[in-house]
């Protein structure tokens, strides 16, 4: 009988790539592999350690296996797994905990798949994180996250990635084209690039501290693969999201106008205290940049709310500066404590009220902001991918400049593109649109 594996994955879409390639490796070694709410031999839990509530939600996880098979074999990998690993060793139910440069060779750890009567621990100094293992995911028929990059040398005092990840750190472009053709010889349409910090590709490609190569010369390169329709860049730092990348993006044959930018903090004292590389104005500028050259354009934005000496004046900054800057919608953080991080010894605590109630108010204007930009592209003809999933009846895809739409459920159109007008907002948010000719062939 073969044995059967579950995944589960908290956090970004590196953590997705990652356990999509761990997926690979128990199929190469002969296992099949289930979704986690069916009974399964191992389940690995891929952790986050970015917000507290990730932390929190892998007992829960933990609990939900053990109540499907009480005789499973739990193992933990990820972020959480590298910092806290006698943590989640002491959970009930788990078995195995890996760092952060086991977790791609947890075949090797499970040779016997009893139950531990103590959760058994193999994690590394993360300094000896120092080499790359490329990966990507194929989660649905539609989009893949393609892994680059792996690490971050920036020492930003709120976050525990270095910590997590270790250096920075990029696959070789020759892989990553590899890979890119992979996916795309799947019939995949849409691929996403990750990583930690991926405008820093090119850093420690070949194992040491230079740059090879420049994140302009990986997008130059992905651009001329055959076979692939659409490519989209993830998140991107301010200071290296540079003038070249965004006009080659404008005229680009298969990049899309879609850039998603970390800015944390509109105000420049918080951006010193966080140990940001760069301060509102350059922000300012890269928006302005991108809308000059691509007026159609989605910018996203992260956000931290409650950071250690915020004041109400420093997030009335942040709130003033993201309503007058045009952008299409914000990811809100609210900061929380992580041990070993300089953010934690600073004076200022902000009470977790204030921190709910700043969240809040950036979670409404992000609603409207996104309102706004739909509104703007009502009457406009854009390209439309559809999704693989039935919500509720409908259909659901997205436009390359990262409008959703929905129309009623027809599995024909899953992983097509279509030229569609965009006539109105729906009572969800979504925009209904009416189809231009036939089925997009690129």
């Amino acid at each position: 009988m073969r044995k059967k594996v579950a995944f589960y994955t908290l956090g970004c879409k590196l953590n997705f790539s990652e356990t999509s390639t761990i997926a690979r490796d128990f199929t190469d070694e002969g296992f099949d592999r289930v979704d986690f709410s069916e009974n399964a031999d191992i389940y690995v839990i891929n952790t986050c350690s970015v917000t507290e509530n990730a932390d929190k939600r892998f007992k829960t996880i933990v609990k939900q296996a053990q109540k499907t098979n009480p005789d499973a074999f739990v193992a933990a990998v990820g972020c959480y797994a590298q910092l806290k690993p006698e943590e989640l060793a002491s959970v009930d139910g788990v078995d195995l905990v890996l760092g952060a440069t086991e977790k791609f060779k947890i075949t090797d750890y499970i040779n016997d798949l009893s139950k531990n009567e103590f959760g058994e621990v193999h994690s590394c100094e993360i300094e000896e994180a120092d080499f790359y293992v490329g990966s990507y995911s194929i989660g649905d028929r539609t989009r893949a996250f393609l892994k680059v990059q792996d690490g971050c040398d920036y020492k930003c005092t709120y976050c525990t990635i270095p910590l997590a990840r270790g250096i920075s750190r990029s696959d070789t472009l020759q892989n990553v084209l590899k890979n890119a053709k992979e996916i795309s010889e799947k019939g995949i349409k849409e691929i996403v690039l990750t990583g930690v910090n991926i405008g820093d590709y090119g850093k420690g490609e070949f194992g040491n501290k230079k740059h090879e190569h420049t994140f302009f010369e990986l997008v130059q390169a992905l651009d001329v693969v055959d076979g692939i329709e659409r490519l989209r860049i993830s998140s991107i730092e301010p200071n290296l999201l540079k003038n070249e990348t965004i006009d080659f993006v404008a005229r680009s044959r298969t990049f899309v106008p879609h850039f998603h930018i970390p800015l944390q903090s509109g105000n420049d004292e918080i951006l010193k205290l966080m140990r940001r590389r760069y301060l509102s104005n350059l922000y300012v500028d890269r928006v302005h940049k991108i809308k000059e050259v691509m007026p159609h354009a989605c910018i996203g934005v992260d956000v931290i709310v409650g950071f250690p000496g915020e004041t109400d004046d420093h997030f009335l900054d942040t709130y003033n500066f993201l309503s007058q800057l045009d952008i299409s919608y914000l990811h809100v953080f609210t900061y929380s404590e992580r041990d070993n991080t300089v953010a934690t010894s600073l004076d200022g605590t902000v009470s977790h009220d204030v921190r709910k109630k700043r969240s809040k108010m950036l979670r409404g204007l992000s609603v409207k902001k996104r309102r706004a930009f739909y509104e703007s592209q009502l009457g406009t003809e854009r390209i439309v991918l559809f999704e693989s999933e039935n919500k509720e009846g409908y259909i659901n895809g997205f436009t390359e400049n990262y409008v959703k739409v929905k129309m009623p459920w027809n599995p024909s159109y899953v992983n097509t593109l279509h030229k569609v007008k965009l006539t109105n907002i729906d009572d969800d948010g979504s925009v209904r649109f009416d189809f231009i000719g036939e089925e997009v062939k690129v």
